[in-house]
Formats: structure tokens, sequence, C-alpha cells
């Protein structure tokens, strides 16, 4: 959608308002109280009363802008924002944009918005053909003692390892008539931060985002070891030249990545790189929407983050 759109499809609170509602509506309401799903509609509240016993659900309750005094068409510029753009905006540019004075409901109302994304790419697994490998990412740590050594390469206190698979499959001639195409296709992503490399923690967390039976192609790390039970295991000792060749799209995401947050962000805390991992993931799973603001709309009906300290606007 473009902007000028935008502003024709959505002028003002009540508009963003109503829509808000239509999408709640196709979803379902459910009443927390007696689990009903036939409601009223108040009008003069705002509100859907459960016909059943009465319990009331207001339009945010339930939502990711559940608890949240920001107005609505803050969340709807919000969405259109990020799902406009290739990259995307920080909580200070947008708060600059909208002209409110507080950063800190801002800053929450993007992380429940990526959160939720999150949420929603965590419904289905990766199946097939999938490129496996780890990457380190540059965050900061707020509790890091000041005077201790930073190490460096792969250890230093600096560098979150995050595991990163790519759906690929092989693609046909035809689609790859440039002379320096990749001779994978790329269909879906997920990048997941993980504490350790560890063997155990790698497998408890592969089975979480990969299907069981799955073709796995990945280097000859130990991390990777007790993937044998349950995967189809490609793995080989890779040279830094071959890299794109082996595993074309892992890398490709991972500097895609890396290239979007050094535009946007002065830093990332490592608590929150996973909510920025999100955002990336969302949208690049979903790059040939042409409705991907109203995924986003459906995604934050759908679901509700309660994980970030409530910040009143």
């Amino acid at each position: 959608m473009k902007l000028i759109e935008f502003r024709e499809h959505y002028p003002d609170e009540a508009s963003c308002r109503l829509t808000f509602k239509q999408y709640r509506e196709e979803e379902g309401i459910k009443c927390k109280k007696c689990g009903n799903t036939t409601h009223y509609w108040k009008k003069k509240r705002e509100q859907w009363e459960c016909k059943k016993c009465g319990y009331r659900t207001t339009l945010k309750s339930g939502t990711v802008m559940q608890n949240s005094k920001l107005p609505f068409q803050y969340w709807f510029i919000a969405m259109h924002l990020i799902t406009s753009t290739k990259k995307t905006f920080s909580a200070k540019e947008l708060q600059r944009q909208l002209g409110h004075k507080r950063y800190e409901p801002i800053w929450a109302m993007l992380h429940k918005l990526r959160l939720v994304m999150g949420m929603r790419d965590a419904e289905y697994q990766l199946k097939d053909e999938v490129e496996l490998d780890d990457g380190f990412f540059k965050t900061v740590t707020a509790e890091r003692d000041k005077s201790e050594t930073l190490k460096r390469g792969r250890g230093s206190q600096q560098q979150t390892k995050v595991l990163v698979s790519v759906e690929s499959k092989d693609a046909k001639e035809e689609h790859n008539p440039k002379k320096h195409s990749k001779k994978k296709k790329v269909k879906y992503i997920k990048m997941k931060v993980i504490n350790s490399l560890k063997k155990d923690e790698t497998t408890q967390l592969v089975e979480e985002i990969i299907e069981k039976g799955t073709n796995i192609k990945s280097d000859k790390s130990n991390s990777y070891n007790g993937l044998n039970k349950n995967y189809n295991i490609d793995s080989q000792v890779i040279k830094n030249e071959d890299v794109n060749k082996v595993l074309p799209w892992v890398h490709t995401a991972i500097s895609n990545a890396k290239r979007m947050f050094l535009d946007v962000h002065h830093r990332i805390d490592d608590d929150f790189l996973q909510s920025y991992l999100n955002e990336f993931c969302f949208k690049f799973n979903r790059r040939y929407l042409d409705n991907l603001f109203d995924c986003l709309l459906v995604t934050a009906v759908s679901y509700r983050w309660d994980g970030i300290g409530e910040a009143n606007g």
C-alpha cells in the first residue's frame, strides 16, 4: 500500500477503529469468562457483550494492542511504515514522525508488533530441503561489566549467536537467466537467537523450527551431531571460497539482516535482537504479497504479547 492509498483508506482515528473492529469480527470474538463466541456489539461503549454471560470485551482486548493507550491511528501508521518499506523504521524516527512526546510507548508498540510477527511465523516449520548454519550479530549487553576485557571473534561478549535456517530448492535453468544467479531458489527463512551452539541446545531448537525427515545441508560443525536421528544430514567441510556455492541463501540472509540493522539502528541490545530478526523474517517470507499490511493487521488482531512492560502514552 502506497502512502497516498493509506491516507485515503485511514484518514482518521474513526476509520482505523472501524477497520480493526471488522478484522476482529472476521477472526471471531471469544468470551474470556465462558468461552462463548456469540456477542452483541454495544455501539456507545465500543465493546462486545457476551450473549451468554454478559461479559464485555473491548476493541483492544486480546490483541497486540491490549492495555495500550496509544490511539489506533498510531498503530496503523506503524504497521504501514513497517510493511511499505524494504527496510524498517527506528522507534526514534517514528516518534519524530508522529510528534509524540514520549519515546517509551512508541518503542514498546514497535517491539510488540515485531514479537507477534515471530509468534505468527512460529506456527509453521521449514521442510523439504533446508540450509542450516549459525551467524553472529553485534549487540550490546547492558549487564556486562565495563571493566571486563572484550574477547575477539566468535566468543566476544558483543556477539550474539543466531541459528539461521533457509528452506530452498534447486532452481530451474529458465529461472536463472543471469550469469551470477544462485543455483537454488529460496522460499522461507527462520532466524533464532540461541544461548550456545552446544549439540543438545542446537538439536532442540532445530526440532522446533524444522520438520522431521527434512534434508538438511550444513557444515561439519559439532553442533549438528545430534540431528542424524531425525533428519537427513548432508554435511561437509566448507572452504571460505565455497560458502556461497554450498550454502548460498543462509549467508545472503545473514548479510542482508546485518545491513538492515546497520542502516537503521545505532545499537541493538542482545535482549531484543530476536525482535528485530522476527521483523526481517516476517517481511522476507511474505516478500511477494501485495497485501502485507493486511497480513500484519490480521496478526495484530490474532496475537497478544505480554512480554514487554506496558508503556502508557
